[in-house]
């Protein structure tokens, strides 16, 4: 499983952009970032986009993929996946003919460029040579993260999420854990409040999984704490974390 880190950024800067995760060139896991840095044959190749919650930082590339599409004259439908509450979401306040055009019917509702998906949470959905299941976890608006299995590789992401539980169940042992950090240790009411996670958060969620991750790549720290939440990390003392930098790959 190849993964190409495209944003992980917990706000948008110069060298910052929003998360996404692409995983083999063709499955995207949210969508804050697309085509400022995919080709246009890269994008093409988008086939699947898994969205964890309905915030503007993890869906905002949509539209502007959805437009590139149309515009080549296409015919190449994206699958965007999601819980019900997320997909009304898109539907009823992005893809509604006035924020943007409602992709789901154009050209036409037979072949539309954007095809929504429901999914439920605790059911495994295969998509293409993947295995995904949604989870619930805590943030401010419903969000899930995802396993993507992939033969005998497992990724977990946990999208946006405070203090959780039911994901922890899914990450023991896995190939490689995508989790968020958002704030530096003393903002930690802040991180409560807005349900983010902070280094000191993420070691007390860490004591809940049976055996740690091989890989424990760090998500979404707020970019004007990059350093000090680094910092923070390396303090944890975990040989198996590091903190995520736009444009990375890795094979999971």
């Amino acid at each position: 499983m190849k993964l190409r880190v495209l944003g992980s950024a917990g706000a948008e800067f110069p060298n910052f952009r929003p998360p996404a995760f692409l995983i083999d060139d063709q499955l995207l896991l949210d969508a804050g970032t697309i085509g400022s840095v995919l080709t246009e044959e890269e994008q093409w190749a988008l086939q699947n986009i898994f969205i964890t919650h309905s915030h503007l930082d993890h869906i905002r590339a949509i539209p502007a993929l959805a437009d590139n599409i149309i515009i080549k004259n296409l015919r190449h439908t994206v699958k965007v996946f999601s819980i019900p509450d997320v997909i009304a979401a898109l539907r009823e306040h992005m893809f509604n003919d006035i924020i943007w055009p409602d992709f789901s019917v154009i050209p036409s509702p037979e072949r539309p460029v954007i095809s929504f998906e429901t999914i439920d949470t605790g059911v495994d959905y295969t998509v293409s040579d993947y295995r995904i299941r949604a989870i619930p976890v805590n943030h401010t608006v419903p969000a899930v993260g995802y396993r993507v299995c992939k033969g005998d590789t497992t990724l977990v992401y946990t999208g946006d999420t405070g203090p959780t539980e039911e994901i922890w169940q899914y990450v023991s042992g896995v190939d490689a854990l995508i989790v968020e950090v958002s704030f530096p240790n003393d903002m930690e009411p802040l991180a409560l409040l807005t349900k983010h996670l902070t280094c000191s958060l993420l070691r007390v969620e860490l004591e809940k999984v049976a055996r740690l991750p091989k890989r424990i790549l760090v998500t979404h720290p707020k970019p004007q704490f990059y350093d000090i939440i680094r910092s923070e990390i390396e303090d944890l003392g975990l040989k198996e974390i590091e903190l995520l930098h736009d444009g990375a790959l890795f094979d999971i």
